[in-house]
């Protein structure tokens, strides 16, 4: 039962650092490049994005990510070092997935699939500038949330190598 829990943790462990690295190309790489001149940009990017995009890849993710977080707490609630890190980071996680599904999803409805046919130009920059700010919180969550979990893996692992030794 313990390898199980050992891999359920180092399993929640991988995704979530697959996660941060995957939110901060978006920062870094994607966001740069869909937000620099809207409207046109964002018609770019949809046109670009015709066959995947952050929106094919981050839920599927995000609930394996959550899938084994869940499972991570479960199997490893006996350790009381790593128990409530795993916990928190989980917490982390149901966060970002809700500040994602309340308030950035609304606003990619209104930014690419309303658009300026719906909407001015100044109310999809301001529209876009929401996005961001909230997509910073989302980052945060990220960051910490693998932080937290990184420091639940450590706390487990010395658990579980002291438990073989025994």
């Amino acid at each position: 039962m313990r390898k199980i829990a050992f891999i359920a943790v180092l399993s929640h462990l991988w995704l979530q650092w697959v996660m941060l690295g995957s939110i901060l190309l978006d920062t870094f790489m994607v966001y740069p490049n869909i937000f620099h001149n809207i409207p046109e940009s964002l018609e770019l990017s949809m046109e670009f994005m015709a066959v995947a995009s952050p929106h094919t890849y981050f839920p599927p993710l995000g609930m394996a990510s959550i899938t084994t977080g869940i499972l991570a707490v479960i199997f490893s609630w006996k350790c009381k070092p790593a128990r409530y890190w795993i916990l928190l980071s989980m917490l982390m996680i149901v966060l970002e997935g809700a500040t994602s599904m309340i308030f950035e999803w609304p606003r990619n409805e209104i930014m690419f699939i309303q658009g300026k046919a719906v909407h001015s130009v100044n109310f999809l920059v301001q529209t876009a500038r929401e996005f961001l700010i909230i997509h910073g919180f989302r980052v945060a969550y990220n960051i910490i949330g693998s932080i937290l979990m990184f420091i639940g893996f450590m706390k487990y692992y010395m658990d579980y190598t002291i438990s073989i030794r025994k």
